[in-house]
């Protein structure tokens, strides 16, 4: 023959040794998964201190933890809102992003949360009609946020009605209320 062919070891050199390599790395983690066992340790769980075993005498070293050690995000997140005062924020930022949720498909579809601020919460709906439904369906609003954010967060919920059209038109335009049949 050719000579290459699957008994002459050239081209199964290098796949024999990743094959090792792989072999050797699961078992140094079965090993390593049977001594944690062994130990009464499963993943996820934090290592119990021995008995005898003390913290050492300088600050820098050792096993204690430091805030110089890597931490999990959902941690950092919950120390840095924490710090900075923005759990209120992000709470009600979550609430304008579950609003279908909190007050129903058939409302959320015709009105919206626009700001919050000063325990105020801005909805605005985009009828007429749809906003004195909602302002009649706020007491029960706010309850159903205090549920979700805690009591005393948002104090005042306030409707407004559709944007009406700008009836000014060019440069010079004539005070007044202008038409007011629809938009109201």
């Amino acid at each position: 023959m050719s000579g290459e062919g699957p008994d002459d070891g050239v081209e199964r050199e290098p796949e024999q040794e990743s094959e090792r390599a792989a072999d050797a790395a699961r078992a140094a983690v079965q090993r390593a998964r049977a001594a944690a066992a062994a130990r009464g340790l499963r993943p996820g769980s934090r290592g119990r201190r021995g008995a005898g075993r003390q913290a050492p005498a300088s600050p820098g070293g050792g096993p204690d933890r430091d805030d110089r050690d890597p931490q999990a995000l959902g941690a950092g997140l919950e120390r840095l809102m924490a710090e900075r005062g923005w759990q209120v924020d992000v709470a009600v930022g979550g609430v304008m992003g579950r609003w279908p949720r909190i007050v129903g498909p058939e409302v959320a579809a015709h009105c919206s949360p626009v700001t919050f601020g000063d325990h105020v919460l801005v909805v605005r709906a985009d009828s007429t009609a749809w906003a004195t439904q909602v302002r009649l369906l706020v007491p029960t609003l706010l309850r159903r946020l205090a549920e979700e954010l805690g009591e005393d967060v948002v104090q005042q919920v306030r409707v407004h009605g559709p944007a009406a059209p700008s009836w000014r038109r060019g440069r010079r335009s004539v005070r007044g209320p202008g038409p007011r049949d629809t938009y109201g």
